[in-house]
């Protein structure tokens, strides 16, 4: 039996939270795994496209790119754009884990996904820590979830060359949507104006910044503007 300290959780409780993301990395794995197989890709191929990218908009542009015949290098470049986000998720998170191990702090920060990031800061939201133990349950579940997702979808592609039948393609959405409503709710009700200024900055400054940058990077500069704004705000 693990001990259970104040505030930090067991491997279990961690694979328990990540059950919501569970059900939205089925629905959107196996659509990936379709998309895969229609464009050419071996069973094989996509399983290892999950095991070392795991990025599912990553994986789907991959697919998209490959399907054009787009050049290696610009396919690597594309996907270090799309994924350039998770330097900040992972750099958002660390401090928590500071008294932890170098490689505890690298496995963390590896499976670490936008998914798995809602649930965590939302958790850490309402408790004061959480333990690299129930990280680790959390990112491993994930991790295998859209692992063995991605490779039923390759293995059913033959069968249902069209995910957008099925309504797969909105999995990945209500999933953002579920995480995003449940992580804001606490600070809306404690923090409600300075919430609220933050949501509005980083959705406007991304609404302009798409006119001028790539989606990717209006990304990246609208989420360093909200957390700006969250730094400079003083606390209610």
């Amino acid at each position: 039996m693990e001990e259970k300290l104040d505030g930090v959780q067991t491997f279990n409780e961690g694979v328990k939270a990540c059950i919501p993301t569970i059900m939205g990395y089925l629905g959107i794995g196996i659509a990936m795994g379709i998309v895969g197989k229609a464009i050419g890709l071996a069973v094989w191929q996509v399983f290892l496209m999950s095991v070392v990218v795991y990025a599912g908009s990553a994986q789907f542009i991959i697919c998209g790119l490959l399907a054009i015949g787009a050049p290696i290098p610009s396919v690597v470049f594309t996907v270090f754009l799309v994924n350039l986000r998770h330097f900040l998720m992972s750099l958002s998170v660390a401090n928590h884990f500071k008294k932890d191990s170098l490689l505890n702090g690298i496995g963390i920060g590896t499976l670490l996904t936008d998914e798995s990031y809602g649930v965590l800061m939302a958790t850490l939201a309402q408790r004061p820590a959480v333990s690299s133990r129930w990280t680790h349950g959390l990112n491993i579940t994930a991790y295998a979830t859209w692992i063995l997702a991605t490779v039923i979808g390759a293995m059913l592609g033959n069968f249902i060359p069209d995910p957008n039948v099925l309504g797969l393609d909105f999995a990945l959405t209500a999933m953002f949507l579920g995480l995003f409503l449940f992580q804001v709710q606490l600070p809306l009700k404690f923090q409600k104006n300075k919430t609220v200024i933050i949501l509005v900055v980083t959705a406007v400054s991304l609404y302009l910044l798409m006119a001028v940058v790539s989606a990717e990077l209006a990304v990246i500069i609208s989420t360093l503007l909200g957390c700006g704004i969250g730094v400079t705000l003083k606390d209610e």
